[in-house]
């Protein structure tokens, strides 16, 4: 009998899943413990595993589609059963696992236990689709057009709802467009770039060939004098050779609404302060140069960031209300020291921040800091992180000196007390043993809980690492 694989709940407040990606097709040898698919959450992009044997006979969901809990997302064959007809029985109840939220049927199939004596096990029949078709309203006459193709036999074209939206908003021929989803199947990337090829085409257009309007003066008023009207020709030519920017809807994903919601919470409830502080960065920034040399042979290259994530973690050590979070009528300070840092995610995977862990960060080298982060950057942008690997964090760094921003301010992640937003080490001109001179300065601004940290506490652990960051020296005993 055909083996149903279903969204699983892969977090405590997850309500529907998103495939991202499937690491199988139709046709592939699985084991317990794959993982066949990518899957978001409302909170991380997490692996989801199969925890039977069998032979995948049909996906039900496509990449791109969001589904509830408990919807039947692909159909394994089990042991010795036939492929084919294993996914001839999921096509003929997709009607029904497609409604179950909506309509769940009385009657579902189960198997019984067979009886002892060799006989096969006793199958109760869903109701046929033809059925549950029947009990639902009739739908709308199909549309022409490409989606008219869509619902035709075997040619017909394969397009996952959100590719489908975009090609309606920037009218789009789907009949033109190749998919390169699985089995053919147009989705959004295949789309975008039609969107993109059509705008090319627009642009190369040579402007006397463009339709426009010519503009009538009124009968009322007199028709403009020539100078008149060649200094206004001549102003609204650039307007016309520019395209026009298009109107466009962008449908968020479940991590970038979770984001939008925890940064709204974090704002409205934390009462935020800042302070400002100037390090100087040569002694660091040497010491850097010195330790990438020495370990090029070992394919390591120590960051900024990562001198930062050390610097901030042994601050902490002697200023635990930094390592703290509000308890509503008691303040915790937590016995481990574990640093996040923001990983900015592409456009492709719907953009936003998350925030990577670094556990005991106190306790680790700037080598073993390096190769963590790196990790985690490297999985965050194309795996995407799992909710071990962004919680439990006890302070923030949000570092954009490598876009060449001098200086900017940050919201807290909850339930830190404090997050550090640092900008670029800049080479000025700058004081240094009352002698002009030209040095590394790099800007950091501390946004505390003023519940937890009052502004002498901040002053005192920027101080303390502010010895840390321009003595680097220290951070290698």
């Amino acid at each position: 009998m055909p083996i149903p694989i279903t969204m699983p709940r892969l977090s405590d407040t997850m309500e529907a899943g998103t495939i991202i990606k499937w690491n199988v097709k139709e046709g592939d040898k699985v084991s317990a413990g794959d993982v066949i698919a990518d899957v978001e959450t409302d909170k991380a992009t997490m692996e989801m595993a199969v925890y039977d044997d069998g032979t995948v006979a049909k996906l039900m969901v496509p990449e791109g589609k969001s589904v509830g809990i408990g919807t039947t997302i692909a159909v394994l064959a089990g042991e010795g059963e036939d492929v084919n007809q294993a996914a001839a029985a999921a096509a003929a109840g997709n009607g029904e696992a497609m409604s179950k939220a909506k309509t769940k049927p009385r009657d579902t199939a189960r198997v019984e236990p067979a009886r002892t004596g060799g006989t096969e096990p006793t199958v109760r029949a869903a109701p046929k689709l033809a059925e549950v078709e029947a009990a639902q309203p009739k739908a709308a006459a199909p549309e022409s057009g490409p989606r008219e193709a869509e619902r035709a036999g075997d040619g017909r074209l394969r397009i996952s709802p959100v590719a489908r939206r975009v090609a309606d908003e920037h009218d789009i021929d789907l009949r033109s467009i190749e998919g390169t989803g699985p089995g053919g199947r147009i989705i959004k990337r295949d789309v975008l770039k039609a969107v993109d090829a059509a705008k090319e085409t627009s642009a190369a257009v040579a402007p006397s060939a463009r339709e426009s309007k010519p503009k009538v003066a009124p009968v009322s008023q007199p028709a403009p004098k020539p100078a008149a009207l060649a200094t206004r020709v001549t102003a609204a030519a650039p307007h016309q050779l520019a395209p026009s920017l298009q109107e466009q809807i962008v449908p968020l994903s479940g991590v970038r609404q979770t984001i939008a919601k925890r940064l709204v919470e974090a704002k409205a409830t934390i009462p935020h302060y800042q302070v400002t502080v100037a390090f100087n960065m040569d002694a660091l920034l040497d010491l850097r140069a010195t330790l990438n040399e020495q370990l090029q042979s070992q394919g390591v290259k120590l960051s900024v960031n990562d001198f930062l994530v050390r610097c901030c973690a042994l601050a902490m050590y002697q200023h635990p209300e930094f390592n703290s979070s509000w308890g509503g009528d008691h303040i915790k300070i937590h016995g481990e020291i574990n640093i996040g840092f923001a990983i900015s995610l592409p456009r492709e995977r719907g953009g936003g921040l998350v925030v990577g862990v670094l556990r005991n960060a106190d306790q680790k080298s700037l080598r073993v800091i390096s190769y963590e982060s790196k990790a985690l950057a490297e999985k965050a942008r194309t795996r995407g992180l799992t909710i071990e690997e962004m919680s439990n964090s006890t302070f923030t760094i949000s570092n954009l000196g490598m876009y060449g921003i001098d200086n900017f301010t940050a919201i807290i992640n909850p339930p830190n007390s404090a997050i550090l937003a640092v900008g670029a080490a800049i080479e000025k001109p700058v004081v240094r043993d009352h002698q002009l001179t030209v040095g590394h300065e790099m800007a950091a601004t501390l946004s505390c809980d003023h519940r937890i940290i009052d502004g002498a506490m901040a002053a005192e652990y920027l101080n303390t690492l502010k010895q840390l960051i321009e003595n680097p020296g220290t951070l290698l005993v």
